[in-house]
């Protein structure tokens, strides 16, 4: 049906679609969030002709009775079915067409995603420079830190008392 659009990019974002937000998902099937997903991020619901619930019901309908997901011939059938509600104006073909185009080569977005930030008491609390005591041993001049050698005293296994003046100096005694 669709002529001009790549099938391939189309697939190429069912697939990471599908195993958006999922480490077990294949890429093979898509659930009912991630579709939802794909449709908001790639601009196939616009609110007034196209809406979450529209999107929730032809997922419903292209899927098995007792299916959770949809694969990629059911993901097709469901950017047939919204198509004609999407694209008004334009003939089934020229509407399929043109809602292919909005999801092909697209991948999810990570809107809302929180970073962290370094301002204020959180700079003043995580600058080594300011530590004192102990505290600041954890850590070398540049203020990366030492790990378990900054955290932990490492014990001397070598047999002799620790900060004894003359430590290895026994064999050059004894052989006389």
């Amino acid at each position: 049906m669709a002529g001009s659009t790549d099938m391939a990019s189309l697939e190429e974002s069912f697939r990471k679609f599908a195993i958006y937000g999922d480490t077990k998902a294949t890429g093979q099937e898509m659930n009912g969030k991630n579709w939802a997903k794909l449709c908001k991020d790639c601009k196939v619901t616009d609110g007034k002709s196209i809406t979450s619930t529209d999107v929730d019901i032809v997922f419903s309908k292209v899927k098995g009775k007792t299916a959770r997901v949809i694969n990629y011939e059911e993901f097709k059938k469901a950017l047939e079915e919204l198509a004609p509600k999407r694209f008004k104006d334009k003939s089934k073909e020229e509407a399929y067409e043109a809602i292919c185009q909005l999801v092909a080569g697209k991948e999810p977005i990570n809107v809302g995603v929180t970073k962290a930030k370094t301002v204020g008491a959180v700079e003043r609390l995580t600058d080594t420079s300011k530590y004192t005591g102990s505290h600041k041993e954890r850590f070398d001049e540049s203020g990366k830190g030492k790990g378990k050698s900054g955290r932990e005293n490492i014990v001397d296994t070598s047999g002799y008392v620790s900060a004894y003046k003359n430590a290895g100096t026994y064999d050059a005694k004894v052989k006389k």
